[in-house]
């Protein structure tokens, strides 16, 4: 199951207490205090790591804690320190308050890491207390407690190119077709039903990861069919691919296909529409399909370059559109 939102409650550990010891030994008559601090609670690192591909790792969690440091001893052994709790995330993911819903962090990049939870101080044992005027102090202090906090974890994925289209416009054949990844195909609507994430090879070695969301129906936006929630995931696409069926099959009509997408990403954000696009007309391969694609070119307003008909079952065009996708990575 594909996880992209959870709430969390951190808590770092808790530092170990000092303690109070003397030093008792044969030939030593004057021992002294002996007592040692106590060890580091362990804290909460969040690390972004391009190999985690959601959160589905947390879905069953709902409090997550840190190791405690343990007390000193005496002889003034150091209490053990509680190991860092390392959390991978996705990247793209948004933390923010669970309450307020501030932004707090922003994972854009692998390898960023944010300690989320400090671990508590440790204790401080009797021999930290002795002075020459006090040689044998009987007191020592307690670990403080590790930081907590309920956070809200947001996936929003980054992918160069977004991938949108009607359920069974044959974006799951594209997606195989161009990236090779293995994806569910089947000949029926909403074979997606989470985001598929795949990377375009192109001949130099350069590469743009491709992001495949559930299909879009008319008033997604009123939540009819699986909603718009999942077009979070190509807000930070530079591209958007609009996967047509040009078959004629299903009574679709590609002109009024386009149209509709074009409204529902509007309703969820209009900057969606301002975005750098490709329209690909699917399905060239059925028999009424040349008469769809002439009268899609005929009444298609925006640059005619931006157009492109292609086969993905059969493989047919697709490499006009892959070097379209790859001009980018050249500027």
């Amino acid at each position: 199951m594909f996880t992209d939102s959870i709430v969390l409650s951190l808590s770092a550990g808790r530092g170990g207490n000092g303690v109070v010891a003397w030093r008792r030994e044969k030939y030593i008559p004057k021992g002294g205090p002996s007592g040692g601090n106590g060890g580091r609670g362990g804290s909460i690192v969040l690390k972004a790591d391009t190999q985690v591909l959601s959160l589905q790792a947390y879905r069953n969690y709902r409090i997550i804690q840190a190791e405690n440091g343990l007390a000193g001893g005496s002889s003034l052994k150091q209490g053990k320190t509680g190991k860092d709790l390392v959390l991978k995330v996705p990247c793209g993911t948004l933390v923010k308050d669970a309450k307020t819903g501030d932004l707090l962090f922003d994972f854009t990049d692998d390898g960023q890491e944010w300690i989320v939870c400090k671990g508590g101080r440790g204790g401080m044992g009797n021999n930290c207390f002795k002075s020459p005027t006090h040689q044998a102090p009987n007191v020592c202090t307690e670990g403080t407690e590790g930081q907590k906090r309920e956070l809200e974890f947001e996936l929003k994925l980054i992918a160069d190119v977004g991938l949108v289209g009607f359920p069974n416009a044959g974006k799951s054949t594209l997606m195989h077709a161009v990236t090779h990844v293995p994806v569910k195909i089947a000949p029926y609507p909403f074979t997606t039903l989470y985001p598929n994430l795949g990377y375009i090879q192109f001949p130099d070695y350069s590469r743009t990861l491709i992001a495949d969301i559930p299909g879009i129906i008319k008033d997604a936006h009123k939540d009819k069919g699986l909603g718009i929630s999942f077009l979070k995931h190509i807000e930070r696409s530079s591209t958007l691919i609009y996967l047509l069926d040009a078959s004629g099959m299903e009574e679709r009509d590609p002109v009024e296909d386009f149209r509709i997408l074009r409204k529902e990403l509007g309703a969820y954000r209009k900057d969606l529409l301002e975005k750098r696009f490709f329209v690909v007309l699917n399905k060239i391969d059925s028999d009424a399909a040349e008469l769809q694609v002439k009268r899609f070119r005929k009444k298609y307003t925006f640059d005619p370059q931006t157009l492109f008909a292609v086969s993905a079952l059969r493989r047919q065009g697709l490499e006009p559109l892959i070097q379209a996708l790859q001009l980018p990575l050249q500027r």
